[in-house]
């Protein structure tokens, strides 16, 4: 299981990174799952090991993920920076179910897949459905960049299937757990961090 991180930034028009892109990591936690990607590579190679290196952009369920760090920042009012203004996303239980598939294309040399869902989702547009929900007016800052960190799952979409669960459900739940109160894991994802330093 890698990240899409290992990728970089990526202009938004581009739709995203795909599997057959050079990594661009940024930052020591990129870099590191990069080093972690190249040691089951060798293994692959040197033993015929048949392996699938899981690039995934975002898993997401009602106690963590991206979206529930900007369901939290619209209902507690505090300022979304909006720089890295777009992500891709995948409720948990998709992302899980795609890793599983993905051992029918386990190859040496390894095979890449990437792990998300089909839409490029929009930080601005997401918050402003929270705010919807909430009865709140989200507050924003700054600009959003021509790039950033997403990826393009379309090959393993195309052999796997769609998700089962889309972003605008996601949504829903996330907002109705937040305003019952649910607990929550409070670990941010720091998503929105651009040069790697977590």
């Amino acid at each position: 299981l890698s990240t899409g991180n290992v990728y970089g930034n990526v202009p938004v028009t581009a739709g995203g990174s795909r599997e057959i892109d050079p990594p661009n990591p940024i930052g020591e936690y990129a870099m590191s799952c990069l080093g972690r990607e190249r040691m089951f590579e060798h293994v692959s190679d040197a033993h015929g090991t048949k392996v699938a290196l899981i690039r995934l952009n975002y898993s997401c369920e009602l106690r963590y993920g991206v979206l529930v760090d900007l369901a939290l920042k619209v209902w507690a009012g505090q300022p979304i920076d909006l720089t890295m203004g777009h992500f891709n996303v995948l409720w948990q239980a998709d992302a899980n179910a795609m890793s599983l598939a993905a051992f029918a294309v386990c190859g040496s040399p390894a095979a890449v897949v990437n792990v998300t869902g089909p839409e490029v989702l929009s930080v601005r547009d997401v918050c402003e459905e929270f705010g919807r929900r909430f009865g709140r007016q989200p507050m924003f800052e700054r600009e959003a960049a021509g790039d950033a960190l997403i990826n393009n799952a379309s090959a393993a979409l195309s052999r796997f299937g769609n998700p089962r669960v889309p972003p605008t459900v996601l949504m829903r739940w996330i907002a109705d757990w937040i305003r019952r109160g649910g607990p929550l894991l409070n670990k941010p994802t720091h998503f929105e961090v651009r040069d790697g330093r977590f």
